[in-house]
């Protein structure tokens, strides 16, 4: 690992059609649950605020900042302390649980602070209440069949899914994901300001018309790989997802999980596999 906010992982890397083992440096996600002790009525009490997504480090001021900006406080004063909250650590060996103590004189109305967190969260898990909530809701089915795409299709695929971004032409502002066959056919494409939208309205879509067949297609979205996009790969059953970004510790260790092919940082003629490297063949539809 070079620093808490990341860690070295093993990949296979793509140049010229070739492939070649090597190491790739992640950046690291990891659930930051924040509970809040506060003075109520005639005694002290501890409840769950949110949890949010990070990468570790910072994470003293990341509450901070967060307080002030919902205007959960307007003064630094008004944070008595901020501790660590019992010894739930992460993958990496990192604390991922905090409690913020509020001084006395500051009052919450934690229920609609909870539903505002819940609305507003900008990616599919952050503001879910505890630690617990980020589990996936039930097994689903592992595909660990195709889809089976050629090695010199990836690095085409961002100019494929550019040609169908309609909204980005028109802005430069919105992310995509889109739904495409072995051979590179874009089937369906949604556009979004959040990446995370993009890919619900996408499996939306793709869904109730009865279009999902997980194994010949795959997804490809504009954004970084992050937990939240492969989470929600898994419940649709897709088993590819190929991104222009980069992809986070934690989307690689639920994709490893669910042996999901992952593939980012397309360039021209060079593209990281980073898990399920089976599912890229040399010689797919020859």
């Amino acid at each position: 690992m070079m620093d808490v906010g990341s860690v070295d992982y093993e990949i296979n890397r793509v140049e010229d059609l070739t492939r070649q083992i090597s190491t790739d440096c992640i950046s690291i996600e990891e659930p930051l649950e924040i509970v809040v002790r506060y003075f109520k009525g005639n005694d002290w009490v501890i409840e769950p605020l949110m949890v949010t997504m990070r990468t570790p480090g910072d994470d003293n001021n990341l509450v901070s900042g967060l307080l002030f900006s919902e205007g959960i406080i307007q003064d630094k004063s008004a944070i008595d302390t901020i501790e660590v909250n019992g010894k739930n650590k992460g993958k990496y060996d990192v604390d991922n649980s905090l409690i913020v103590t509020l001084s006395k004189g500051n009052q919450l109305d934690l229920k609609n602070l909870q539903r505002h967190f819940m609305v507003n969260s900008s990616c599919g898990v952050c503001g879910k209440g505890t630690l617990n909530a980020i589990e996936i809701a039930y097994e689903p089915k592992i595909n660990r069949e195709g889809p089976i795409v050629n090695i010199d299709l990836i690095s085409k695929l961002p100019n494929i899914l550019k040609d169908k971004q309609k909204q980005f032409a028109n802005t430069g502002g919105v992310h995509a994901s889109a739904l495409l066959s072995e051979r590179g056919e874009v089937l369906h494409i949604a556009e979004d300001v959040g990446r995370h939208n993009a890919l619900d309205k996408l499996i939306g879509h793709v869904r109730v018309n009865d279009m999902l067949r997980p194994l010949e297609q795959f997804v490809m979205c504009s954004g970084r790989l992050g937990f939240d996009i492969i989470q929600k790969a898994v419940m649709s059953g897709i088993g590819m997802i190929i991104g222009i970004g980069a992809p986070t510790s934690l989307a690689l260790d639920l994709a490893t999980k669910f042996d999901i092919t992952l593939v980012g940082f397309i360039k021209i003629n060079k593209y990281n596999i980073y898990t399920g490297n089976w599912r890229i063949s040399e010689n797919f539809g020859e």
